[in-house]
């Protein structure tokens, strides 16, 4: 996500104009979810995407025609059996995509922005996607809790806005509502996006190993921020793990509740163990399972994931924390080389995260994309 933004804060540095495309609601099997961002810049080159390729072609047309006339367009794509030659989603679904010119005029708030999410921050960037009165499409309020910039064009708006975007921050979710401010007469009232930007999940990576820097690039891939620690100094380099966020040499138990303490980890948080050494590894899990964390896991055999329960047994663990820790950790996928063993472990973390069942999607029926219930945003109505 933060590439993206990189990528659109460079070209808006530079004063040079692009389009943006952002999907502002999805429904059905749509292969993007709202926040989903395409960049199209002057020189033809494209970032990001809306929605995996089946419609990329007709919103880089449109993005082409908004930076020529400045004028924001919601377009909007569906499954079309009607019309053969028309542009749809050939994978189902429905979504809306704003497609807008960007430019220091048109985008003011972008500088801070990226202050924000460099420093790590929760940040909503809510955009009108219709005009309305006073209320032009494309116009932003940007909201973090520390305080707010930019503006819809209505103050009664803002103060919709505003509240909407605290509490969708609070709830990690973007989403499209109406607000209230509308006309009394026609019952009409602007549509705003409130794309909620929140920080990178963690992965922290314990044990400088081949499996840990194969484990380091499925994690850079999935959109976590990785840290890869260990305390011998000699394994643990940046030249072995080019694709960490970060390389620590500490111990790891120690490590991990210095993280704790700064108040760095969440419960998004992934903790996977691959040092295979009781020495390391006993203190590492039993601090891990006292937290709050997305997923809790540790490389090894059968015979070691029994032993391992047996220490963290007699150290106090009790069986609920244990039931929380994935050991040996992935799913059976047959591999066992460092990268399919990656590949395993990242994709029992995704089963963890999405509630998924493991199974086969050609032996299972309905919807591919699980359809998550709409965010609560007491006193306005979602639209």
């Amino acid at each position: 996500m933060n590439n993206v933004w990189e990528r659109l804060h460079r070209l808006w540095e530079a004063d040079t104009p692009c389009g943006l495309a952002t999907v502002v609601s999805a429904y059905g099997s749509a292969p993007r979810r709202p926040g989903a961002l395409m960049i199209c810049a002057p020189d033809g080159t494209v970032t990001g995407s809306v929605s995996g390729g089946c419609v990329e072609g007709a919103v880089h047309d449109l993005a082409q025609q908004a930076v020529r006339d400045g004028i924001p367009v919601l377009g909007r794509y569906a499954v079309s059996d009607d019309d053969a030659g028309a542009v749809g989603l050939t994978c189902g679904g429905t979504i809306e995509v704003l497609v807008e010119r960007v430019d220091r005029q048109s985008f003011p708030e972008l500088g801070v922005l990226m202050e924000l999410l460099r420093a790590g921050d929760a940040v909503a960037v809510a955009t009108a996607v219709e005009p309305h009165g006073s209320v032009s499409a494309g116009a932003r309020l940007v909201y973090w809790p520390g305080g707010t910039t930019g503006s819809t064009g209505d103050s009664a708006v803002d103060v919709e806005v505003t509240a909407a975007a605290r509490q969708l921050l609070a709830q990690g979710r973007s989403h499209m509502f109406r607000t209230g401010s509308g006309d009394a007469s026609t019952g009409a009232a602007p549509r705003v996006f409130v794309n909620c930007l929140v920080p990178q999940p963690r992965m922290l990576v314990y044990g400088a190993t081949e499996f840990a820097s194969a484990l380091t690039r499925q994690g850079a891939l999935l959109g976590f921020r990785v840290t890869v620690c260990d305390a011998r100094p000699v394994f643990t380099t940046p030249e072995r793990f080019p694709d960490a966020d970060e390389v620590v040499v500490d111990w790891p138990h120690r490590h991990l509740a210095a993280e704790a303490a700064a108040g760095r980890i969440d419960h998004s948080t992934a903790v996977i163990s691959l040092t295979h050494d009781p020495k390391f590894d006993a203190p590492l899990l039993q601090a891990a399972l006292q937290m709050d964390l997305a997923y809790v896991g540790a490389l090894g055999s059968r015979r070691t994931a029994g032993q391992r329960r047996a220490w963290l047994r007699a150290a106090g663990v009790r069986d609920d924390q244990l039931a929380r820790l994935s050991s040996p950790a992935g799913l059976d996928l047959g591999g066992a080389d460092p990268a399919e063993t990656a590949l395993s472990i990242a994709s029992e973390i995704l089963l963890h995260r999405h509630i998924g069942t493991g199974n086969r999607l050609s032996e299972t029926e309905g919807a591919i994309h699980r359809t998550s219930p709409a965010p609560v945003v007491s006193q306005l109505a979602t639209g």
